[in-house]
């Protein structure tokens, strides 16, 4: 990188025929990131059909508000990947209320480890976009700290940093206020 160019041309000149109603762009997106966003939405919802709703809805979403994405912030992928993900975590948070409001207690529609993984997701969301982006390209995209950093336009040490960061809040959220010292929580936090 030649610090001119913060992150690929790619994503600034789809981002612009987006704004400008073309189309082919919005085909082009699909394909390049479609199975990206389908996947992470599999991962938290379990259903294909619900993440293929998802992956239409991130989509439309793209198309009819192309300026809710900023090239300067990030990648389209990572904020493809994200919207996917909130989609997801918002879907199976409202299955969740409407079996409440039908009388059934929480978690009843969840198989066995189904609580704890939507625990996770919702401890995702509550995570700063710096760190969540950073995460979801090393844990959904399957990126190195190395790739992150390239795909984020920063620095190696600050998509580690990143990362450390990342692991470090989601062991707080998910370790609740009664987490101390020798917790899981805490261990894992030592490990990173």
């Amino acid at each position: 990188m030649d610090g001119t160019t913060r992150y690929p041309p790619r994503d600034r000149e789809l981002h612009r025929r987006l704004v400008y109603g073309d189309e082919s762009a919005l085909g082009e997106a699909y394909d390049a990131y479609g199975a990206l966003v389908r996947a992470v939405a599999r991962r938290v919802t379990g259903s294909a059909v619900v993440a293929d709703e998802v992956t239409h809805r991130v989509f439309i979403d793209l198309w009819t508000c192309p300026y809710a994405f900023e090239p300067g912030h990030g990648s389209l992928r990572a904020w493809l990947s994200i919207r996917g993900h909130h989609g997801a975590v918002a879907r199976v948070r409202a299955a969740e209320a409407e079996r409440a409001a039908c009388g059934e207690p929480e978690g009843a529609g969840l198989g066995p480890g189904e609580e704890a993984r939507m625990a996770l997701h919702s401890a995702l969301t509550e995570l700063p976009l710096p760190e969540r982006e950073a995460l979801h390209l090393a844990c959904f995209a399957g990126r190195t700290y190395r790739q992150v950093a390239v795909e984020l336009g920063i620095a190696e040490t600050a998509a580690t940093a990143r990362l450390r960061h990342a692991l470090s809040g989601l062991a707080d959220r998910l370790a609740g206020p009664s987490a101390g010292p020798g917790s899981p929580a805490d261990e894992a936090r030592d490990e990173c």
